[in-house]
């Protein structure tokens, strides 16, 4: 199975990184999609720095981006093997200035997120890995292996959830978990911390879609966690429709 080398995708990611960060440093404007989440240049950017660059690196592979057109979202159904893209992931992040949004690009192999790579431009940190390889982070030019720390029974769950988006079915959730720490962290970096072992647990019981989980969780499983439906049967990917079921990542 092609798995690529973390030499050619971390420019990509870093150029994408590039072009976000050239219109989060000036004042910008804020166009909406169809479902309200502000869509901004930097969007657009990163989209064509990094399928341009997938084409040059693996031509015969496909790319999915979230700012794909309609022909690609139709086309990808029959694909087994693609590039599945977040050019720029938690646009609220962007759009508020805290610097938690990332660059996220992942391959998926017979519905599977067998690979990914996770990049916070702001914080300069870079995550990849996938099942069965391991994971690293990449700070300040090193990369360092990481791994999960599982819960420790007796001890206060730590719990990272969404700045934005925690919503009442997500408390419900955690209500019966006792003692909990709640870690607020935006876009794929709440897989990312749980993947370097700062928390034990996501429950996300709203929206998302593909793109959005496809590279963290490769990441985090990479470091020995997992991404599952609540019902503990894995999050598949091309499905005909693009959103996610509910879903827990864990240590």
């Amino acid at each position: 199975m092609f798995l690529p080398a973390i030499s050619e995708l971390e420019p990509i990611a870093r150029a994408a990184g590039d072009a976000i960060l050239a219109i989060y440093r000036q004042p910008f404007a804020v166009e909406f999609k169809q479902d309200e989440s502000p869509l901004t240049a930097a969007d657009q950017g990163a989209h064509e720095v990094i399928v341009q660059a997938l084409a040059r690196l693996t031509p015969d592979i496909p790319v999915l981006s979230e700012e794909s057109d309609a022909e690609t979202m139709q086309a990808r159904l029959g694909w087994s093997r693609y590039w599945l893209v977040d050019p720029l992931d938690g646009t609220k992040e962007f759009v508020s200035r805290n610097g938690e949004f990332t660059v996220n690009i992942a391959l998926i192999d017979h519905g599977r997120p067998v690979w990914g790579l996770v990049y916070a431009p702001v914080l300069d940190k870079l995550w990849y890995g996938g099942k069965g390889i391991g994971a690293w982070r990449v700070a300040d030019g090193t990369h360092k292996a990481i791994q999960t720390r599982p819960h420790e029974a007796g001890q206060a769950w730590r719990v990272v959830g969404s700045r934005n988006h925690l919503s009442q079915a997500t408390l419900d959730y955690l209500a019966p978990l006792g003692e909990v720490e709640l870690v607020s962290m935006g876009s794929s970096l709440k897989f990312c911390i749980i993947a370097e072992g700062g928390a034990e647990l996501y429950p996300r019981l709203a929206p998302t879609c593909e793109w959005d989980t496809a590279a963290a969780q490769a990441v985090l499983e990479g470091a020995g966690g997992s991404v599952t439906q609540l019902d503990g049967s894995a999050l598949a990917y091309n499905k005909p429709d693009i959103l996610n079921p509910w879903f827990v990542a864990r240590a």
